[in-house]
């Protein structure tokens, strides 16, 4: 599957490689077996609080310091995805030290309700947190949803100054990106969407950039992604691209595969944007930098939101 089927691997894990463990990860283990150890007020205190360990399994992996959009679901000791409307969450750079910084992360839609496929497992909604980590490091994220029996588990975070990934802030590669002009209508050499999303296909990034165009950029694919969450990141992109019809924002789809086939490896354009995962979405604005990244699943509103908050006006 290669590198960019990263996410997706994290993701099937949740609901398969999970099932009958007893707690989470590592990480998490390590803070329930040191219970007697801990320092009040630590991360590992919080983990520690009575109630039933869980496991965290992230849903991105390519951390920036400043704004860290962290996604990942809850997995309870069966198996069973817990899907609380809120969880708190909290990041220390140990589960020794006291968290720095806390949040809550909210349920955001895998894809499109009633219209999208679910992630592999049935997982229609994933938790989106929101924190500011201002060093890279290793760090320890701590969540508790809300609501119902207590429950808190812990995952690690690699966040670094120069993420994989285009960081924010950093200007969007000029990739010549297909488009419905360059390939003479050829659908089948533009996406593996079915029907085709017509809509995402007509510049190239390159052009875009060129012409000061606002623009939204979806790297997915829709037909091999293995967590089916590509065709849902595809579906949402076009969706909001109706959102905002005559603004002047430009929506855009690249295929990941070359000649969309995975056993042909990685296509030029992911090779130029250096994707370790796969989806990825970025919002990029008239001075040609990358105003915000989502890696993963990313629901409308999200989308939306970032669109409106950097790209109109």
């Amino acid at each position: 599957m290669g590198r960019v089927a990263a996410a997706a691997i994290l993701l099937v894990a949740a609901v398969v490689a999970s099932a009958g463990c007893g707690g989470g990860g590592d990480t998490q283990n390590e803070g329930s077996s040191t219970t007697a150890q801990v320092s009040p007020g630590s991360a590992g205190a919080i983990v520690s609080r009575p109630g039933e360990d869980v496991a965290l399994q992230p849903g991105t992996s390519d951390y920036q310091t400043g704004p860290v959009r962290v996604v990942f679901l809850v997995v309870d000791s069966k198996g069973r995805v817990v899907e609380r409307p809120r969880a708190r969450v909290w990041v220390a750079r140990s589960l020794e030290d006291k968290p720095f910084t806390q949040a809550t992360a909210a349920l955001e839609n895998v894809g499109l309700p009633g219209k999208s496929e679910a992630a592999l497992g049935g997982v229609t909604r994933l938790y989106v947190a929101h924190v500011r980590v201002p060093v890279e490091g290793t760090y320890v994220l701590v969540a508790e949803p809300v609501g119902g029996k207590p429950i808190q588990g812990a995952l690690e975070l690699e966040v670094k100054d120069d993420p994989a990934a285009p960081g924010i802030g950093e200007k969007a590669f000029p990739s010549h990106t297909p488009t419905i002009a360059s390939t003479g209508g050829d659908f089948a050499a533009l996406t593996t969407r079915k029907p085709p999303d017509v809509g995402l296909l007509r510049y190239s990034v390159a052009d875009s950039l060129a012409a000061h165009a606002p623009f939204v950029v979806a790297f997915a694919t829709p037909a091999f992604c293995t967590s089916r969450t590509c065709g849902p990141v595809v579906d949402v992109v076009d969706h909001v691209r109706k959102r905002f019809k005559g603004t002047g924002v430009r929506f855009i789809h690249v295929e990941i595969y070359k000649d969309n086939l995975p056993g042909n490896g990685e296509n030029r354009w992911v090779q130029e944007w250096n994707l370790p995962t796969e989806p990825w979405v970025f919002v990029v604005g008239r001075d040609e930098r990358i105003k915000e990244r989502f890696e993963g699943s990313v629901s409308a509103g999200e989308l939306e939101a970032a669109v409106r908050r950097h790209l109109l006006g």
